[in-house]
C-alpha cells in the first residue's frame, strides 16, 4: 500500500489517534421508502474510526486516522474529504488490490435505518499491515482509538495487535465495540477477539448487544462491572432509550436520553465517540461528560448525514452549559485546541 503524501514530519504527539474503516457513505435522500423506490442519493465520507476522527476535530482537537482506500475516485474523494473535515490523512493509505468500499442504508425514522456494506472480496481497511503503523506516535497520542470490525480478519487483527502493544495500555487506549455480525464468521469467534483485545485498553464503549459478544453480558450493569474486570478503567454501556450508564472502580453515572427528532440514528454513536474524547482531554468529570457525549449523538440523529453531520462545542455547550474550569483547562494544557 501507499500513504497519502506526507505532510511536515511531526514532532509533537496527535490528541487522538483513531485506526479502522472509512468508507463512502450512500445515502438516500428520500424517507421511508426502499432503495428501490429511491430517486436521489448524497455522497458522504463514512466508517466509524474515521467518522470519530472527523466528531473529535469538530471540537478542536488534532486528530489522524489510520485506514486504506482503494485507488479510484471514490478513494482519491476519501482522501480529500478526510483533510478537508480537519483530520490528517497522513495515514490513510492507498490499496492497489481492492476497490474502495461504499455503504448504502435505507432511512426509516425514527429507529429504522438498515445499512448494505460493499467490503468484498475485502475492504482496504482491513488489508492494513504493521507498516502502516507509526509505533513512536501510536505510543504518544493522548488518545488512541480502535473499533473491534478491524479484529475480524487477518492481517487487521495482527496490526491492531501491534498498535495496542505499541502503546503498551497508556491511559486513554479505547476500544469501541462496534460489532458488526456481517464482518465476522461467527459470534463465538468475535467473543475471542474481542476479549483479547479488552486485555489491551482502558477504555470500552459499546451497546448492550456489543456487552453481550464482548464480555457475555446485556444487564447494563453486569455488562459495566464484567469490562472493569477484564482490566478497563471506565466502561461505558448505551441503553437506548434508558440513557447511557459509566463506571469506574469508584464512581457510577447514569444519564437519561436527551430526547430529539430522529432523522437518521446513524453516526450518533461516532458524534458520542468524538465528544467522548473531546471531555477526556479536557479531564472534565463523569457526570458532564456524559452529558456532553449524549447530547452530540442525539444531535447527529437528527441530521441526514454522518461525517459533516458531527456537531461543534458550542452546539453542544448551549443546550447543557459549559463545564466547570478545570486548572489545567484554564492553563491551557489539556492538549485541544480552543
Amino acid at each position: 500500500m501507499t500513504s497519502s503524501p506526507t505532510p511536515a514530519p511531526r514532532t509533537e504527539p496527535f490528541d487522538l489517534i483513531t485506526i479502522g474503516r472509512i468508507g463512502v457513505d450512500i445515502y438516500p435522500l428520500q424517507d421511508s421508502v426502499g432503495l428501490e423506490e429511491v430517486e436521489t442519493f448524497g455522497k458522504y465520507l463514512g466508517g466509524s474510526a474515521t467518522n470519530v476522527a472527523v466528531a473529535a476535530a469538530k471540537h478542536g482537537v488534532d486528530s489522524a486516522v489510520i485506514t486504506a482506500t482503494g485507488d479510484d475516485p471514490f478513494g482519491r474523494y476519501l482522501h480529500n474529504e478526510v483533510a478537508r473535515l480537519g483530520v490528517d490523512n497522513r495515514w490513510v493509505a492507498t490499496n492497489q488490490n481492492f476497490n474502495t468500499s461504499v455503504t448504502f442504508c435505507e432511512i426509516f425514522p425514527p429507529d429504522d435505518f438498515p445499512l448494505y456494506f460493499y467490503r468484498d472480496p475485502k475492504a482496504p481497511d482491513l488489508d492494513l499491515t504493521e507498516a502502516d503503523l507509526d509505533r513512536e506516535q501510536i505510543a504518544s497520542a493522548k488518545i488512541f482509538w480502535a473499533t473491534v470490525t478491524g479484529l475480524s480478519v487477518e492481517p487487521s487483527r495482527g496490526t491492531h495487535h501491534a498498535a495496542f502493544a505499541a502503546r503498551g495500555r497508556a491511559e486513554h487506549t479505547i476500544l469501541d465495540l462496534d460489532y458488526r455480525p456481517m464482518f465476522w464468521e461467527s459470534p463465538e469467534i468475535a467473543h475471542t477477539e474481542v476479549a483479547r483485545a479488552l486485555e489491551h485498553v482502558t477504555v470500552a464503549v459499546g451497546n448492550k448487544e456489543e456487552c453481550e459478544i464482548a464480555v457475555g453480558e446485556t444487564e447494563p450493569e453486569r455488562a459495566a462491572d464484567a469490562l472493569l474486570d477484564r482490566g478497563v478503567e471506565l466502561a461505558i454501556v448505551k441503553q437506548g432509550p434508558k440513557g447511557v450508564l459509566a463506571k469506574t472502580a469508584d464512581e457510577r453515572v447514569e444519564i437519561p436520553p436527551y430526547p430529539v427528532d430522529v432523522v437518521n440514528g446513524l453516526g450518533a454513536g461516532d458524534g458520542f465517540g468524538g465528544a467522548l474524547c473531546r471531555g477526556l482531554l479536557a479531564g472534565w468529570d463523569l457526570e458532564y461528560l456524559l452529558k456532553f457525549a449524549n447530547v452530540a449523538g442525539a444531535i447527529v440523529a437528527t441530521r441526514r448525514e454522518c461525517s459533516t453531520a458531527m456537531p461543534t462545542t458550542e452546539e453542544i455547550t448551549s443546550v447543557i452549559g459549559h463545564a466547570p474550569v478545570s486548572p489545567a483547562v484554564a492553563a491551557g494544557t489539556n492538549g485541544v485546541r480552543q
